[in-house]
């Protein structure tokens, strides 16, 4: 019979090997089926769909029922590979080599996805099937695309269906570089804005004829630069802006042109909510700009709230699994970028913790056999101190890993 962790990296190698690019499953979602409903587990799928977005398919897979109601949330989808002739390893094989297992979505996040699906079918296992509440997994292929047609629509739908979770685990990357180091407890809110700023073309000759957005658009960057949004909060690092273009699309050294835009977005904490936020950089914008003739526009995408979920039980029954099999007592964070946590901090409370960051998005992903291995035992530890703390352990091996 395989060990937890031999099924751990088997099933890590089944959904690597689809090659699930943002927003196709390829598969992936049958991968992950396949031994869960072989374990019990009841398991639904659903393909969601919006004007403008591609469809996208998604899983719940559950056991048990009632309460205590323990759900762990994670994607299959993958950033696309890249230049494939760069990679050591294919990236959609799966390799092993020198302790390694290699591959897009081998830490972000398939393999996280593997090690709770391989703990939680050794827990259902081991207990003949009786769970003291639920387990579930709420799988999607829209995590590092759009995010409209994935956890949040799933989430509705469990709703709907009640059968919304108590907590939820989130198994992204949440280790700098060792697994154990870091477990997220919430997440800086994003904010993408689009400034345009409009004057009047002209002969770089004659600048009293002409209003150069140009000066207009570094004023008010500089501006926006120049202001601290905030000093932090008790568990969040300082606000920060970053601008990341500068465009103006004219190609003559000796025309003034009439129109520059950039971008910028904000990764900002709980001192600020994003529509105050708003408003507070477009009179900014309208301070560094009131003594021109130019006008300006101030315009945002669909923005990602900050949240955090409070220091309390959860996090420190997740601490105390990863400081056993690990040696290190986590830091709770909230640094990073966002997730799909921000969409079930609605629902639950929520935490973080996966595999390591050093390699996602990168040529030759991978992840040691040694971390899946550690993280599959921490997830078993945890859903079992999980059920023991929030409902009747009584039929709980206190020796079972």
């Amino acid at each position: 019979m395989s060990s937890p962790a031999e099924n751990a990296v088997a099933i890590a190698q089944s959904l690597i090997r689809c090659p699930s690019v943002t927003p196709l499953d390829a598969g992936a979602l049958d991968a992950l089926v396949r031994p869960l409903s072989a374990a019990g587990f009841s398991c639904d799928r659903m393909t969601f769909s919006e004007d403008g977005t591609a469809d996208v398919d998604n899983l719940v897979a559950r056991i048990g029922s009632g309460g205590p109601h323990l759900c762990f949330a994670g994607h299959t989808d993958v950033v696309p590979p890249g230049d494939e002739t760069l990679w050591t390893h294919a990236p959609f094989s799966a390799d092993i080599a020198e302790g390694r297992l290699y591959g897009r979505g081998a830490s972000d996040m398939k393999g996280a996805v593997a090690c709770f699906a391989a703990a939680a079918i050794e827990y259902v296992t081991e207990r003949d099937g009786q769970v003291p509440g639920t387990i579930s997994l709420l799988i999607t292929g829209d995590e590092e695309g759009t995010a409209v047609n994935g956890t949040r629509k799933v989430l509705a739908w469990m709703e709907e269906a009640k059968l919304v979770p108590d907590h939820c685990l989130v198994g992204e990357p949440s280790n700098p570089r060792v697994l154990g180091e870091m477990i997220k407890i919430g997440r800086r809110g994003s904010l993408t804005g689009h400034l345009v700023v409009s004057g009047q073309q002209g002969h770089v000759a004659y600048p009293h004829l002409a209003a150069n957005p140009v000066k207009g658009i570094v004023t008010a960057l500089a501006k926006l630069y120049g202001t601290p949004l905030d000093n932090g909060s008790t568990h969040f690092s300082p606000s920060n802006l970053e601008v990341t273009s500068i465009d103006v699309g004219n190609p003559a050294t000796n025309v003034i042109p009439a129109r520059a835009e950039a971008h910028f977005n904000i990764r900002f904490n709980d001192n600020h909510e994003a529509e105050t936020l708003k408003t507070m950089l477009e009179d900014s914008v309208r301070a560094a700009l009131s003594d021109t003739e130019l006008t300006f526009s101030l315009d945002f995408a669909p923005h990602g709230d900050v949240f955090v979920t409070k220091p309390g039980a959860l996090d420190e029954l997740l601490s105390e699994a990863v400081t056993e099999f690990t040696g290190r007592t986590p830091v709770l964070s909230t640094d990073g970028g966002t997730s799909d946590a921000r969409f079930i901090k609605d629902y639950c409370p929520v935490v973080e913790f996966g595999l390591t960051t050093e390699t996602i998005h990168k040529t030759d992903e991978n992840a040691s056999l040694s971390d899946l291995e550690t993280l599959t035992a921490i997830y078993r530890r945890f859903i079992a101190r999980y059920f023991e703390r929030f409902g009747d352990g009584s039929l709980e091996n206190n020796n079972g890993r």
